[in-house]
């Protein structure tokens, strides 16, 4: 295995971002089944060395041999500046991205593949999060966005689209990393900016997801009527696709339920799972929703009981439904505390 294949796996661009030099080897290795010996040609040192670098005895240093790893590996261009760009490092963004033209403006050429690539990436970090963790692959992540944003403007029409699109996904995990970090004036700056790529690029799904996004930092900062009016303005969007109308219903419902209207948080989880019954498998919905499986769907409606203090109910329809996580521990960790938690409550 050659090329950029290997360099979809997380956990050996998590190591680049690191500059963890030993790692990288290792990871290399593990991602396509090499040996150390294997390594020899494509990077010109002999096996010993490379056995001493991975077990730590040996540091790489100089730059002729970082060069040598990193062209023998085929490091992908947009990871080159991780690691030596310092903002890659902040939580907001920077004045040069704030500033970049993020719209086309003239028609010209631009490398599509690369583009796509990167998209390919990037839905590999989402499926891995749980496990990998958002902080291990921030600058990996912050390199990518700058490597898309810097193709939007000499594009047009459906390709500057497209971009904008890509664009706006990187800005929206990153502002969900920063949420997580409690940096939440980041995680604000992060989701205008992603905002603003979607409207231009008038993707429906993606603006009702931001805005749904918005809505539940609201709720979970205290502020659930703010919440609730912005998971409204999520369901108001016209042309939206099942999946994204069913989250944006669920957030509703669960601000609705902190208000304390209950009526209305039922009746909204209830069009919830109705649109979710109708979501198409995952290769025919939008990128970001790869999750919203059946299973989590079942557990959007027991978040809603939850809230509105129906424990029994949440109890049950978390503990159905909660093998389904077992691939996702911080999550099955979250719903296994709160099936227990409604237990207490019900008794």
């Amino acid at each position: 295995m050659s090329g950029k294949a290997p360099w979809t796996d997380v956990r050996l661009r998590a190591a680049w971002a690191r500059g963890d030099w030993a790692a990288v080897l290792r990871e290399f290795r593990r991602a396509t089944g090499r040996t150390q010996q294997a390594l020899e040609a494509l990077i010109g040192m002999p096996q010993p060395h490379i056995s001493a670098i991975e077990s730590g005895r040996r540091q790489v240093k100089t730059a002729v041999v970082k060069a040598r790893i990193t062209e023998g590996l085929k490091v992908p261009d947009e990871l080159m500046d991780v690691g030596q760009t310092k903002e890659y490092g902040d939580w907001s963004p920077s004045g040069e991205l704030r500033e970049r033209i993020a719209h086309g403006h003239r028609t010209g050429r631009t490398d599509l593949r690369t583009a796509r690539w990167i998209g390919e990436v990037l839905a590999t970090q989402r499926c891995a999060e749980d496990e990998v963790g958002g902080n291990e692959l921030w600058a990996v992540v912050r390199s990518q966005t700058d490597a898309v944003t810097r193709l939007i403007p000499g594009t047009s029409g459906d390709i500057a689209d497209q971009l904008m699109g890509l664009a706006s996904e990187h800005a929206h995990w990153l502002s969900w990393v920063a949420w997580q970090n409690k940096k939440f004036g980041a995680a604000l700056s992060w989701l205008d900016i992603a905002h603003g790529w979607a409207a231009d690029a008038a993707l429906a799904d993606m603006t009702s997801w931001l805005h749904r996004v918005r809505a539940n930092y609201a709720r979970k900062h205290g502020d659930p009527v703010r919440a609730l009016r912005t998971a409204e303005s999520a369901r108001g969007i016209v042309g939206l696709s099942p999946a994204a109308s069913s989250v944006a219903a669920h957030e509703a419902s669960l601000a609705a339920a902190a208000v304390g209207e209950r009526d209305r948080a039922l009746r909204l989880a209830e069009q919830a799972a109705g649109d979710a019954a109708r979501v198409p498998d995952e290769g025919d919905r939008p990128g970001w929703l790869y999750w919203l499986t059946p299973t989590r769907a079942a557990l959007h409606a027991a978040d809603t009981a939850y809230a509105c203090h129906r424990w029994q109910e949440a109890a049950a329809g978390i503990s159905e439904v909660l093998p389904g996580l077992e691939g996702y521990p911080r999550d099955h960790a979250h719903y296994r505390s709160r099936m227990e938690d409604a237990l207490r409550r019900s008794r």
